[in-house]
C-alpha cells in the first residue's frame, strides 16, 4: 500500500505537501505572536508534522488547537530558556566579532561551532516533542542528548538544517519567513526519521 501511494505521487502531491507546510508555517508564526507562546507553537506544529510523515495525514484542526492549549503551560518557561540562550550567544557571537572581547578568530570559530551544535539538538528536543504529540518537554530533551551521542551524524545534519535555515531568516523577505519554518520543521523531521527512534521517557 504505502509503495503504491509514493509511486503515484507527482508533481501535484509535492505542490500540495509544499502548501501544507506553508500553511503550518503560517500557523506557527501566529500562535508564536505573543513570544511566549513560542514554545507551545512549535510543539503542536511539531506534532502535526510527526502525524504527517507517519501517519499520511495531517490532524485536524481542533486536535491541533487542544495540543497547543495543553503546551501552553510548559511551553513558558522552555521559551524563555531558549531565548535566554539565544540572545547570550548572540551577544557573545557579536562581542568576538567585533573584537570588544580578546580572542579573534578562533574563539570566534569555536562559539560559532557551539552555536550550531545547540541549534541542532534545540531542533532534535522539537522534533521529540512532536512525537509526544506536543508533550513532555523535560523527556524530549533527554531523549534527543542521548539520540546526539549515540547518533552524531543525524546532530550534525540538524545542525545544518538550523544553520542553513538561519542563513536564509536573513536573506528572505519577512512574508517568507513563515514559509520557511514550516520546511525547516519537515526538514528536522526528516534527518530525524533517518535514525532509529528512541522511546521518550515520561515526564
Amino acid at each position: 500500500m504505502t509503495r503504491e501511494r509514493t509511486a503515484r505521487r507527482d508533481w501535484r502531491d509535492v505542490v500540495a505537501d509544499a502548501a501544507d507546510l506553508a500553511l503550518v508555517g503560517f500557523l506557527l508564526v501566529a500562535g508564536a505572536l505573543p513570544v511566549l507562546t513560542a514554545g507551545a507553537a512549535l510543539a503542536a506544529a511539531s506534532a502535526a508534522v510527526h502525524d504527517r510523515v507517519t501517519d499520511g495525514g495531517w490532524p485536524s484542526l481542533r486536535t491541533t488547537l487542544r495540543r497547543y492549549v495543553r503546551a501552553l503551560p510548559a511551553g513558558v518557561p522552555v521559551t524563555l530558556a531558549g531565548l535566554a540562550g539565544a540572545v547570550l550567544l548572540g551577544a557573545d557571537l557579536a562581542a568576538l566579532a567585533t573584537g570588544r572581547v580578546p580572542g579573534g578568530a578562533p574563539a570566534l570559530l569555536v562559539t560559532g561551532v557551539v552555536a550550531a551544535a545547540l541549534s541542532g539538538y534545540a531542533g532534535l528536543v522539537v522534533v521529540e516533542v512532536g512525537r509526544a504529540g506536543g508533550q513532555g518537554w523535560r523527556a524530549a530533551a533527554r531523549t534527543a542528548a542521548r539520540s546526539c551521542v549515540a547518533r552524531p551524524a543525524g546532530w550534525a545534519a540538524a545542525s545544518g538544517v538550523c544553520c542553513l535555515a538561519g542563513v536564509l531568516a536573513v536573506l528572505v523577505i519577512p512574508v517568507a519567513l513563515p514559509i520557511l519554518a514550516g520546511y525547516a520543521l519537515a526538514a528536522l523531521h526528516a534527518v530525524a526519521r533517518r535514525r532509529p527512534a528512541v522511546a521518550v521517557e515520561p515526564s
